[in-house]
């Protein structure tokens, strides 16, 4: 377990370049949208379902790329198979149980912007060395945003204490994995770890995705939405995560979480006809804020 809960520093340390801002924006695109892809599944399939096919479409995905099968050394399997429980497996299991018992989509979406704080905490423990000024004030900036964001919704009652705490539980796992994916990507590429990692995953969540045919009925919406989320809410974005993780480091990377609120809120205006109050307007633009400074040059020397 030593050698597996530990990280490496991003080969990009200097401010994000229009590269790394692309990976950024469509990390936060992709995921933001993916709980509205769940609540649309949910109208049909059990979330064990929902899970199983989503990992299952996105493994497929990857795996139909040749540069994937590119082998892994036997003394990185344990990081792997880590890295498949704490961010496909648990966490994937966890968000569509959370929505299923009353948490809406963009509630769960606004929880998991609270990623950036927990990565950059066990970030700087693995690493043994704290955030930069920039990514206090990025972390500061953004978690209020998602106070204000989420400060509209709180008094609705929408949310069950239990569905809440499975969400923070995924985000938990996510704050992990983001860090001990950095050495696996840097010495591999993305599409092999997270072919391997979403194969591995699909394993692991089978017993419950099949447990769930039995309560579920066929929709071709839903069957849509799930593989609309499986190939590029979980294969494709899963590599681009990869890549900007290999490149800025785990805690940076975790920073595109911040967009999914944001995301959410939109996708409700547009698609749904929520409204939004003023408020969550204003905390949208401090999340903004916030992820521009976390995106800011790290100079600091590596520690010996």
């Amino acid at each position: 377990m030593p050698g597996v809960l530990s990280t490496t520093q991003g080969t990009h340390r200097g401010a994000f370049t229009p590269t790394d801002w692309a990976l950024f924006l469509t990390i936060g695109l992709v995921w933001g949208s993916s709980f509205l892809w769940i609540a649309y599944g949910l109208d049909r399939f059990e979330p064990g379902l929902i899970t199983w096919w989503r990992i299952g479409a996105g493994a497929l995905a990857l795996w139909s790329v040749p540069a994937a099968r590119t082998p892994v050394a036997r003394e990185d399997r344990p990081r792997l198979i880590a890295l498949s429980f704490l961010w496909v497996g648990v966490p994937f299991t966890l968000l569509p149980l959370a929505q299923s018992l009353g948490v809406t989509s963009a509630v769960n979406g606004m929880l998991n912007g609270a990623l950036p704080v927990l990565a950059v905490l066990v970030g700087s423990f693995m690493l043994r060395r704290g955030p930069t000024r920039p990514q206090i004030a990025g972390l500061v900036l953004g978690s209020a945003g998602i106070a204000m964001i989420a400060l509209p919704a709180s008094g609705e009652g929408s949310s069950e204490a239990t569905g809440v705490l499975l969400t923070l539980g995924a985000v938990c796992c996510y704050a992990f994995a983001i860090n001990i994916a950095a050495p696996l990507q840097q010495k591999y590429g993305s599409l092999p770890v997270m072919a391997r990692m979403l194969a591995l995953a699909t394993v692991w969540t089978a017993p419950f995705g099949v447990s769930s045919l039995g309560s579920s009925s066929f929709g071709w919406g839903p069957a849509l939405a799930v593989t609309i989320l499986g190939v590029a809410g979980t294969g494709l974005a899963f590599v681009l995560m990869g890549i900007l993780v290999g490149r800025v480091g785990g805690p940076r990377a975790s920073f595109a979480t911040y967009l999914i609120p944001v995301v959410a809120l939109a996708l409700g205006v547009v698609l749904l006809h929520e409204h939004v109050a003023a408020v969550s307007i204003g905390g949208a633009g401090l999340v903004i804020t916030g992820a521009v400074l976390a995106s800011r040059a790290d100079r600091r020397a590596a520690p010996g």
